[in-house]
């Protein structure tokens, strides 16, 4: 990705851009964009389990200081 912006300042001094470089690189570009938002779905859902497991267990310890509160 180094060399797009250098690439455009190139044709817009006058040199011309080989469309296969062009096509090339904005496939490049698109699989990155793919690639952030799959793993921005993926870190969503782990935050959703992480929180998920969090409650549970946050109603476990919960339910079990309440039974132990009740023994004393």
């Amino acid at each position: 990705m180094d060399g797009f912006g250098s690439d455009f300042a190139a044709a817009g001094a006058g040199g011309k851009m080989d469309t296969g470089t062009i096509m090339e690189q904005v496939k490049v570009q698109i699989a990155v964009a793919n690639a952030q938002e799959l793993l921005q779905k993926c870190i969503a859902m782990c935050m959703d389990r992480y929180m998920d497991a969090w409650n549970t267990v946050s109603r476990a310890y919960n339910s079990r200081l309440q039974r132990e509160r009740s023994r004393i």
